[in-house]
């Protein structure tokens, strides 16, 4: 950590290590995170811990800071203990929750559990000595966001050809890696999500083509009247868009709520899913996409419809 800390550049160095314990069952998947206390959090100030919370994480070697949202998925408390079962590192480990920490923005992951490394390499030095004093994460403050690129390229030279070299990589890069890791479950998503916009679209497109073919008769008196075609297509394109947009409108006041309880349900594995404006911009995007779409064909008929065959078709 000395090396890196000479470099220019480099403003403050914390480390940390991927726990990977196993909280009751398998499926209770979260970040566990061995960290240099007071360091690592100076280099996290979205991460919002409480004075006093803090005081007492660092007076106790097993205590443990955990996020808002995975204090409430779990029932964890201030003062509670939690036993992690060990899967690289082997054992029950015992931990005493002293802070809850909320996010700055709505936008930080607050899924996250944090302890102290000093705890993880004493108990590591009396198990298994050889594994001790390694640390798997630096995590770097720069002086200016503009130096990254060359700050990077300066860390990865000293390590070049040494016993332990280093792939430095900006904190955006490194969460991407993460999100990658899901990348499956994203594209099943969006398959899933097109095929729902297909099906909805041909049974908006068939009830618009019933409801059009009935009016048959309408459409020619209108004609009868004086009125073109084009504003009764534009009559069967304002009612397609009304019926969609009304729709539309259903179904982004839903997203919210159902967002909350998948993001709740899902855990770790995404730790943060809010709905932005982009999703609500496409979500009625395709919903005026899908009244447009619907009422081409049943629009063009009504346009073309000659003014007595649709009277006979009304008798």
């Amino acid at each position: 950590m000395g090396k890196i800390r000479q470099i220019e550049g480099v403003k403050s160095v914390s480390h940390a290590n991927w726990f990977g314990g196993i909280y009751i069952t398998e499926k209770n998947f979260f970040p566990q995170f061995a960290v240099q206390a007071q360091s690592y959090f100076a280099l996290y100030p979205e991460f919002v811990v409480a004075p006093g919370q803090m005081r007492d994480f660092l007076r106790d070697r097993k205590g443990a800071i955990v996020g808002r949202k995975l204090a409430t998925t779990y029932g964890f408390r201030l003062g509670d203990q939690v036993t992690l079962r060990g899967t690289i590192f082997p054992g029950n480990w015992e931990f005493v929750v002293r802070g809850i920490y909320d996010g700055a923005e709505a936008r930080t992951d607050t899924s996250q559990f944090f302890f102290h490394w000093d705890y993880l390499n004493e108990t590591m030095m009396k198990l298994a000595p050889r594994r001790a004093n390694t640390v798997g994460v630096y995590v770097i403050g720069l002086t200016s966001a503009e130096r990254a690129a060359a700050v990077t390229l300066a860390i990865d030279a000293t390590f070049r050809n040494s016993l332990a070299e280093t792939l430095t990589e900006t904190e955006q890069a490194f969460q991407l890696g993460f999100v990658s890791m899901t990348e499956a479950i994203v594209v099943a998503i969006k398959i899933v999500s097109f095929l729902v916009i297909f099906i909805i679209m041909a049974v908006m497109a068939n009830t618009m083509a019933m409801t059009a073919r009935e009016r048959t008769a309408e459409y020619a008196t209108l004609k009868a009247l004086g009125f073109g075609p084009l504003p009764v297509a534009a009559m069967i394109f304002g009612e397609s868009l009304a019926i969609a947009g009304a729709g539309g409108l259903i179904g982004v006041v839903l997203t919210f709520p159902v967002a909350e309880r998948f993001g709740a349900e899902m855990g770790g594995l995404f730790p943060v899913f809010n709905v932005s404006r982009e999703t609500v911009t496409m979500q009625a995007a395709a919903a005026l996409l899908v009244g447009a779409v619907a009422a081409c064909l049943p629009a063009l008929r009504a346009a073309r419809v000659r003014i007595a065959e649709g009277l006979r078709h009304a008798g």
